[in-house]
């Protein structure tokens, strides 16, 4: 009789909790078949580790946020860098511009913005303490300005809001809007975020003086981007596995949801081709990612979007480029200048630098 009663209690949950393993797997697209695919060539550019976020600047050259994260998970404290790359110079295409701080530089994602007055200023979500990503340790946003050579450091700036900053869009100089990618600082927490799939980040706006949420409900905020005339903003859900779209009011900087594009991949960083196509670096199995994290000899696949807007609204999403990650493993961004691709990664001690 007792046993009977067990088993009408137990069996249940049991079902439950597999069929959310299941699902779980599934969301992360790990039954996903992949067929690796790409009609350019790619060349491998040794040298630069965890080019996390790359961007282009107007006249072609490529501004490359590197961190070497394995280095810091086994205790070495390694400074991060920023590099200069110029993909079509045989003399000098890399350049390490490698910024001083007094304090620890561990860059993130990046965001650039060119003055009428010719100044080209850099923003950086930089992780200065310990910790993989954001979960341990302080955040800050560094400005610099950037010289073709060197980067001269403006400011630093804090606050309680960023717990967990990942990527940055600079609108002018002074201001900008930065992603959370988690809802919380615990680590632990931060794991159950992941796992039960919460939508607890946010998106903030610095208007020179104090910052704000202007976003919530978000699956993993990752990337963030804003189009040439400032009037839509762009942020990718990496466990929502979608791109949300914002109308941005361009006196208040407030943002209102417009829509949301399923990509049923975990959309990282997203770039803007001088045509207003967005192009995003993915992970197509975000489990398998979690583990090349953990574990270098596993690959993680990479995926590369390019996504274009057309008439009444319509969209148009093309997977350019996939591969299994033997080429390069757990891509985060693709940065595009006329037929040249830069795709990035989190760890991996190269970039790609492929024509199309």
């Amino acid at each position: 009789m007792l046993a009977s009663y067990f088993t009408k209690i137990v069996t249940p949950a049991l079902i439950i909790i597999f069929s959310f393993i299941i699902k779980t797997i599934s969301d992360a697209g790990e039954f996903k078949t992949i067929e690796p695919h790409f009609s350019g060539d790619c060349i491998a550019v040794e040298g630069v580790v965890g080019a996390e976020d790359i961007t282009f600047l107007k006249d072609g050259t490529a501004l490359i946020s590197s961190d070497d994260r394995r280095n810091r998970v086994s205790g070495l404290d390694v400074q991060g860098t920023i590099y200069r790359y110029r993909p079509n110079d045989s003399n000098d295409k890399l350049f390490n511009l490698m910024p001083k701080l007094d304090i620890g530089f561990h860059p993130h994602g990046i965001s650039t913005y060119e003055d009428t007055d010719g100044k080209i200023y850099l923003a950086v979500v930089n992780h200065y303490s310990s910790g993989l990503f954001s979960a341990l340790g302080g955040h800050s946003v560094e400005i610099f300005i950037y010289n073709s050579d060197s980067l001269s450091h403006i400011k630093s700036i804090s606050h309680p809001l960023m717990i967990s900053p990942n990527d940055i869009v600079l609108i002018n100089k002074d201001q900008f809007y930065v992603t959370n990618d988690h809802g919380t600082s615990s680590e632990r927490k931060q794991t159950l975020e992941e796992y039960l799939q919460l939508k607890r980040c946010d998106a903030l706006f610095y208007d020179g003086n104090d910052f704000r949420v202007v976003a919530s409900g978000l699956g993993f905020a990752n990337g963030i981007n804003i189009n040439d005339d400032g009037s839509l903003l762009y942020i990718a859900e990496t466990l929502g596995k979608r791109l949300s779209i914002f109308s941005r009011d361009i006196n208040t900087n407030s943002l209102d949801f417009i829509e949301a594009i399923d990509f049923n991949s975990g959309i990282d960083n997203i770039e803007i081709d001088s045509d207003g196509n967005l192009w995003i670096g993915s992970h197509p199995k975000v489990i398998t990612f979690s583990r090349h994290m953990k574990d270098s000899t596993i690959l993680s696949p990479s995926q590369v979007y390019k996504l274009s807007f057309e008439k009444e609204n319509n969209h148009k999403i093309e997977e350019v480029y996939l591969n299994l990650g033997e080429e390069l493993s757990g891509s985060t961004v693709a940065a595009v200048y006329d037929s040249t691709i830069l795709i990035g990664s989190v760890f991996e001690r190269y970039f790609l630098d492929c024509s199309y």
